[in-house]
C-alpha cells in the first residue's frame, strides 16, 4: 500500500477497498494494522476510521477491533459511498438502482412543484431547461457546463416540490448525475427526446399543470432508465 500523507487518502482508499470487497463483511482490521499499511498516523487513520463508522460501513469495539460492516448498515445516500460504488465492481448494478430511485420520486417532485414553487423557482427552472436545449444540441452534452445546468436543474425540481424528504434526495441525485459523466456514460449528443422532456418539464412547472409535469418527468427519467438498463 503507497503511503497516504492526508486523511482524504486515507478515507478514500479504505472506503474504495470496502465497496470492492476487498475488505470483507466481517473482517477485524487494527489501528495499528492500518497505520503500518498507509504509513499515516494513528490520529489521521483514527479520523478517517471515525468517517467511516458514521457512514455505517465499520465499527469499533475495545477488545474486539474495526469491524467491517454489512452493507444493510451502510449510508446509502452519502455522496462518497455512491461515489466509490459507481467506481467499484457493482457500478452497473448501482446506477440502476439509483435511476430506480429517480424514476419513483423525481417525477412526484415535479408535480409538486407545479403546484408549489416560487416564481422565481419557476423562472429559473424554464431557464435551465433552454441551457441545457442549447449545450445538448450544439453537442457538448458530455461537458462541465452541461452537466452543471443539469444537476442545477434536477435539485431545483426537487427543492421546489416543497417537500423537505424529496428535497433531501438532491444528493444521490446529484451523484448519479455527476457518476455518469465522470465515468463517460453521458452522449455528447442526449439521446432523441431528452432536451424535448427537460423543456416540457419546465413549461408544465412554469403553468403550474401538476399532472403534465408528473407525466413528462417519467417519460423522460424512464428514457433515461432505458439509456442505462436496456435490458429491463
Amino acid at each position: 500500500m503507497m503511503p497516504a500523507d492526508l486523511h482524504g487518502d486515507v478515507l478514500d482508499d479504505l472506503g474504495s477497498r470496502i465497496v470492492s470487497g476487498e475488505l470483507a463483511e466481517g473482517e477485524v482490521l487494527t489501528l495499528a494494522q492500518l497505520e503500518a499499511e498507509y504509513g499515516a498516523s494513528r490520529t489521521l487513520v483514527r479520523e478517517a476510521v471515525r468517517v467511516l463508522e458514521s457512514m455505517g460501513m465499520l465499527a469499533s469495539r475495545r477488545r474486539v477491533g474495526i469491524t467491517v460492516q454489512p452493507r444493510s448498515r451502510w449510508d446509502e445516500f452519502d455522496a462518497e459511498v455512491i461515489q466509490w460504488t459507481l467506481r467499484g465492481p457493482d457500478r452497473q448494478q448501482h446506477l440502476e438502482a439509483l435511476m430506480e430511485l429517480r424514476v419513483a420520486v423525481e417525477p412526484m417532485a415535479a408535480g409538486l412543484a407545479a403546484r408549489r414553487a416560487s416564481a422565481e423557482q419557476r423562472v429559473e427552472i424554464r431557464r435551465l431547461a433552454e441551457v441545457l436545449d442549447d449545450l445538448g444540441r450544439r453537442g457538448l452534452g458530455d461537458t462541465g457546463p452541461y452537466l452543471d445546468a443539469d444537476l442545477a436543474f434536477h435539485s431545483l425540481v426537487l427543492a421546489a416540490s416543497g417537500n423537505p424528504l424529496l428535497a433531501a434526495l438532491e444528493r444521490p441525485v446529484r451523484e448519479v448525475l455527476a457518476g455518469r459523466t465522470r465515468l463517460g456514460l453521458h452522449p455528447s449528443t442526449p439521446a432523441p427526446g431528452t432536451l424535448e422532456q427537460h423543456l416540457r418539464v419546465a413549461v408544465d412547472i412554469a403553468g403550474g399543470d401538476a399532472a403534465a409535469a408528473e407525466q413528462h418527468s417519467r417519460e423522460h427519467l424512464s428514457g433515461v432508465w432505458g439509456e442505462i438498463a436496456p435490458e429491463r
